[in-house]
């Protein structure tokens, strides 16, 4: 089963625009797969409803080393160069040789 990494950004973004990425990934037949980090940056900022709608939603969480949720992200996608990362983050992005989930538009998810 195809993994898909998410990001802050992702899930804030989502959460803004009022996007169901956990339906589409389920819906396309991945996992979503959250890390630790992440987590954490979105209760350091108090995004409270980004929490609620992951914390309501199925995912797994991953533990890696690492300062922040960009350097986890970097690690798991090395380590697994088929999962697809969710992520607005345009440093990161260009930093990534892993296929990327965006938002096209205003609500349209797109693997690039």
């Amino acid at each position: 089963m195809k993994e898909v990494i998410l990001d802050t950004s992702f899930i804030l973004s989502c959460a803004r625009q009022k996007i169901d990425f956990f339906e589409r990934i389920a819906h396309e037949g991945m996992k979503a797969v959250i890390p630790l980090q992440t987590i954490k940056e979105l209760e350091g900022l108090g995004a409270e409803t980004a929490l609620k709608i992951i914390k309501k939603n199925e995912f797994e969480t991953i533990n890696k080393s690492g300062k922040d949720a960009d350097t986890a992200i970097l690690k798991i996608a090395k380590e697994n160069p088929s999962a697809i990362i969710a992520t607005l983050d345009q440093g990161l992005q260009k930093k990534l040789r892993n296929p990327k989930m965006i938002i096209r538009g205003r609500k349209k998810l797109e693997i690039i």
